[in-house]
């Protein structure tokens, strides 16, 4: 059904980055048909949104995400990323069931599409990957993920330990039941956690499957100080060096964090096209330090925005990442170094690369998916709004600010309510999950 958004002011994010004041987006049949002023003359839509007096933007996208963790948020506070996962957040995973997972799933979406998230590139456990499947293929979220692949490591509860025999086979049953799904909203991405779990082997046959199968790999490098030791003692390189040398680099490939790069390892990120993934309120909780964004932009290299996971953020608001990631790299590179386009570019149009889906969304564009976020901008905490509003999106708006949310032509979101889930439900569900859980971990 035709949908019409009207007298918004469209932030088009298109080549020319225009920005189009008392316009209007017409969507038909999933996509973006018009983008313009006065088409509410010209247009028989059914359905007529009226948004005077809010922007009307590509749906916000996540390039790194952990679903299965949101459970766990505020259960993991003060410690470093290798204590962290081994003392918390791999026993809570391995607790995980299927029902757990899909409360996990269901609460991470209910909170990105309130929050104007409409898609995500997402890293799961390494099992019950298919209920983070389903959550997203039930509430309209536009998804590509994969299950963990883990067949190494120290420290690795029993129910994370797999075969590398088995981690390929799962992953390969995923990719069949899944990707391209859904109307393409659905799609699976390799996800080696990172170096420290998973043997060469795996790796290689990552990097040869990817390409034959034609879909992503996402994975962690170069985090945390003390992991790039321990990485260079087990495979005589740093991350990225070393995934190149495997095959693990180029333009589908995502790696989050990237916050202790070589200047070697720079210069691979850049001439591979391989994607980084910016994570900056996590990089800061986990006191991992922060990625030098800004200098890695300059010289060309494709940077999204991510939340991580909720137990190191303990939030999954792209609005606070954003903001975050415009003001925390000013003291090093001066006020001009993370202007608000540059941002919103991460959040959207970068996103989108890093799914893989440049092509289809990331800006309001004819022909392009209909993922849209509307934020209404005339709260206290944003007034007075100036007319150039990407400073206002960046710097004052929340994510309680999002009005409407509309993914694959599809509204999800309407006056702030969720259309495809009950909160109620989810909230409960989470509650009830999460305490099994903690307790079972705990004793």
């Amino acid at each position: 059904m035709d949908l019409l958004l009207t007298n918004g002011t469209v932030v088009t994010m298109n080549r020319e980055r225009e920005v189009l004041v008392g316009a209007d987006v017409l969507i038909q049949d999933g996509r973006i048909a018009r983008v313009g002023r006065g088409l509410k003359v010209r247009s028989a839509a059914r359905r007529v949104l009226d948004v005077a007096g809010q922007v009307v933007m590509p749906g916000l996208i996540h390039g790194h995400l952990h679903a299965c963790q949101t459970l766990f948020r505020n259960h993991a506070d003060g410690m470093e990323l290798l204590d962290w996962l081994r003392e918390r957040i791999w026993p809570f995973e391995a607790a995980h069931d299927a029902d757990s997972m899909r409360a996990s799933a269901d609460l991470t979406f209910a909170e990105l599409i309130r929050s104007g998230a409409t898609a995500a590139l997402d890293m799961g456990s390494v099992r019950h990957y298919d209920a983070v499947f389903e959550s997203a293929r039930d509430c309209g979220f536009r998804l590509t993920g994969g299950k963990a692949m883990m067949d190494a490591g120290q420290g690795l509860p029993a129910g994370l330990r797999e075969t590398t025999e088995a981690s390929i086979a799962e992953s390969l049953s995923l990719l069949a039941r899944w990707h391209g799904t859904h109307g393409d909203r659905l799609r699976y991405a390799f996800a080696p956690r990172f170096v420290l779990s998973c043997s060469e082997p795996l790796l290689r046959q990552v990097a040869r499957l990817a390409r034959e199968k034609g879909v992503r790999i996402h994975t962690h490098a170069s985090e945390n100080a003390t992991e790039c030791d321990v990485v260079r003692q087990r495979v005589g390189q740093d991350n990225v060096a070393y995934f190149h040398a495997l095959g693990l680099t180029g333009p589908h490939v995502t790696l989050a964090h990237c916050v202790w790069l070589t200047a070697e390892e720079q210069r691979l990120l850049r001439e591979t096209g391989t994607v980084m993934c910016h994570c900056p309120s996590s990089n800061l909780k986990l006191a991992s330090g922060i990625a030098k964004v800004p200098e890695l932009m300059d010289a060309g290299v494709s940077v999204c925005l991510g939340a991580d996971g909720a137990p190191c953020n303990n939030n999954l608001d792209l609005f606070v990442e954003m903001r975050l990631a415009a003001l925390l790299h000013k003291p090093r590179v001066g006020p001009l170094g993370m202007p608000p386009l540059r941002v919103l570019e991460m959040a959207t149009l970068e996103g989108a690369r890093a799914l893989g889906l440049e092509a289809e969304v990331g800006s309001l564009e004819e022909g392009k998916r209909a993922d849209v976020t509307v934020v209404d901008l005339r709260g206290l905490h944003v007034t007075p709004v100036p007319r150039e509003v990407l400073g206002a999106l960046v710097h004052a708006a929340r994510s309680t600010d999002v009005s409407h949310v509309i993914i694959d032509g599809k509204l999800v979101l309407k006056e702030g309510q969720l259309l495809t889930l009950d909160t109620a439900e989810v909230a409960e569900s989470a509650r009830r999950h999460a305490s099994r859980i903690v307790e079972q971990v705990s004793a």
